[in-house]
Formats: structure tokens, sequence, C-alpha cells
């Protein structure tokens, strides 16, 4: 039988808050270690040389729309994300494609200009860079320094994916032939 002065225990506060505080150095901890290895694959990268600056006048767009750049891996290893100069950042962007190049105004982060003589070609896949969009992005690929880059976009209309695709190989067509065409002469 219980007396009227007696309590029961409610609750087990010291251990409750031993325990949040013990939750919050885990989140804290693999925030920085997430941090560190970013910083390390940055470290690794540098010796990957500045990208081009986007040109006063790129030219009279071949196709143009809004979308979101996803991020840059090297070729052929789409978990492979390049980080260094800015590539790793996703975000919201505006794609233009000219006879010049491709440009992805990005809010946010720095523009990317890629220039025609770069383009290597472009492909619809369903991720990059441990991104994994069912409904598909544009992969485009191009030489930076000694490497090989691939680049996603998502178009807000995914259904231009195939056009985009179409008017950078047929750029990369063109540009390849006048580069043959000039050594010629």
């Amino acid at each position: 039988m219980l007396l009227a002065t007696e309590k029961g225990r409610v609750t087990d506060w010291p251990g409750y808050i031993g325990a949040t505080v013990g939750l919050l150095i885990l989140v804290a901890l693999v925030y920085w270690l997430m941090r560190q290895g970013w910083n390390w694959r940055r470290t690794l990268q540098s010796d990957l040389p500045e990208l081009p600056a986007a040109p006063e006048q790129s030219g009279e767009a071949l196709l143009a729309g809004p979308g979101r750049y996803h991020g840059s891996t090297t070729a052929g290893n789409w978990l492979d994300r390049v980080v260094a100069h800015g590539l790793g950042t996703r975000s919201l962007a505006d794609l233009t494609l000219t006879e010049q190049g491709l440009l992805a105004r990005r809010t946010g982060a720095d523009d990317l200009w890629i220039p025609a003589e770069a383009l290597t070609g472009a492909r619809t896949d369903s991720g990059i860079a441990g991104k994994v969009v069912p409904s598909g992005l544009l992969v485009v690929g191009w030489t930076h320094g000694s490497g090989e880059l691939e680049s996603g976009f998502r178009l807000d209309s995914a259904a231009d994916h195939d056009a985009w695709v179409e008017a950078v190989e047929a750029l990369v067509t063109r540009t390849k032939t006048k580069k043959t065409e000039e050594a010629a002469t």
C-alpha cells in the first residue's frame, strides 16, 4: 500500500539529458568528418587548372533553359565528384548553348563556362556524383587540363534533354570538323 507521502519516479531527467548530449556530439562528429573528407578531396584535386572565364558575349543561343547543376565527376566514374574550383557545389542554373560553348549561370556559385573546343559529347543518364534522378539528367562531357570531366544538369523540362544531347553532339562535330579544316590549311 502506498502512502500519500511517497511519489513515484516519473522521468529520468539526467538520463534523457545525457542521451541528448551524446547524440548531439555524435552528429557534430559526423559533420566534422564529412567536412574533413570534402577538404581532403579538394586538396587532392588542387592540380586541376582554373576554370575558363565566361566571355562577355557568348553568341546567339542555340538552346537555353533553366534547370539545376548537380555536379561534376571524372569521366566514366559517376561517383568521383570533383569539388575543386566550385565544381562540387549544386545550384540552380540557367543553361545556354552557343556556337562558342556551354554557359551555366549558377545561382550562389561561380558560373561554369565550357568552350566548344573542350566539349566531348553529351548523353542522358540516371545519375551523377551520388545523385540519382529516375527521370534523367543531361550529362555533358568535356576536357579540362589533362583530364576529362562530366557535368550533370537537370533541366526543368526533362523532355528537352534529348534535344540538348543532339545539339551538343552536333556542336562537337562542327568544332572537330573546323579544327581539322584549319589544320589542313
